[in-house]
């Protein structure tokens, strides 16, 4: 994600949004650190399957916050990580890539890894204090959502890439998106696009 659309400082005081802690499903290298940091947020805990992104990811951060080499979904197992060539991991997907392929010529598909996936609401972890999920698992945000279904009660923000079209097989569109989100209260209330079909959406939890 990183944060190229939705501009999450501007967010926070545009909504008065008010975030005890940030769950980052997809971290890749933890770029976006340094925006929690500056904007106060002491409690933080990213997942990143990869592990390649993952060694990264532990440099970067280095031992400041929890840190989880696992895929999250909605089943515990073994799964597939579908590994990028030319785009340092930040196209890796547990789904095989579709209109990827054409949109992005430039980036090819030719390793794979096994990674351990985990049901968000399973993990033995105090989430308690945590209000906002920030996600980029390219295209596999519901099969996450579905996990976390009793996590979800819990949070008020999320900060999801949104897509229009299939980038990968079998990917989470937009609207796909809402009609999960929607019975538990999040409306979307900021959307930016790229010319690709895909950008950045921000949902806040209103009363049901």
């Amino acid at each position: 994600m990183r944060f190229k659309g939705i501009d999450l400082k501007k967010m926070v005081e545009k909504y008065d949004m008010k975030i005890s802690g940030v769950l980052h499903i997809g971290a890749h290298h933890g770029e976006e650190n340094k925006f929690y940091r500056d904007l106060g947020l002491k409690n933080r805990i990213y997942f990143e399957p990869g592990s390649k992104n993952f060694v990264t990811l532990k440099k970067h951060i280095a031992g400041y916050h929890p840190k989880y080499q696992i895929a999250l979904g909605n089943e515990n197992k073994d799964v597939m990580l579908n590994l990028d060539a030319d785009n340092n991991g930040m196209s890796n997907s547990i789904l095989k890539p579709k209109l990827h392929l054409t949109k992005y010529p430039n980036i090819h598909f030719n390793n794979s890894e096994i990674v351990k996936m985990r049901r968000l609401d399973d993990l033995e972890l105090d989430l308690t204090i945590f209000n906002l999920i920030v996600i980029d698992v390219q295209g596999y945000e519901l099969e996450v959502f579905k996990g976390a279904a009793k996590t979800l009660g819990q949070i008020d923000y999320i900060v999801s890439e949104i897509n229009k079209e299939e980038l990968y097989e079998g990917g989470t569109t937009i609207g796909q998106l809402l009609e999960f989100l929607t019975p538990y209260g999040f409306k979307l209330v900021e959307q930016l696009w790229t010319d690709q079909g895909w950008g950045d959406g921000l949902f806040i939890k209103t009363k049901i």
